[in-house]
């Protein structure tokens, strides 16, 4: 698992395996993966279901995951807490080609080193 260094730039769910259409675009390394926290610069959008069947989908701009400000975060919190009681499920959906690229090129990084 990728964790972020600031706390206040990570976005916390409940443990839980991932998505398998998340699972489906790279197998090999999200198959046994279960997340109880999602770095920020990763996060594509928030699904947000209400119990009263209408469904929100919140995308996130890569200048608000990238903030130092704090802000994402905050606003995030701020709104589960304030919809708490009105909201069924909420589901942090993974930018997976922008962990693929940073985890390959990471991984590269690594190798050479060692040659």
């Amino acid at each position: 698992m990728i964790r972020q260094r600031r706390k206040s730039r990570v976005a916390k769910s409940t443990k839980r395996p991932l998505n398998k259409n998340i699972v489906d675009q790279w197998p090999e390394i999200f198959e046994d993966v279960d997340l109880s926290a999602v770095p920020l610069p990763y996060l594509h959008s928030v699904m947000v279901t209400f119990k009263d069947g209408k469904n929100w989908h919140v995308v996130l701009k890569d200048a608000d995951k990238n903030s130092n400000d704090g802000n994402l975060p905050r606003n995030l919190y701020e709104f589960f807490q304030l919809h708490e009681e009105q909201i069924e499920h909420i589901d942090f959906r993974l930018d997976v080609e922008k962990l693929k690229k940073d985890v390959i090129k990471s991984t590269n990084r690594i190798l050479k080193r060692k040659k």
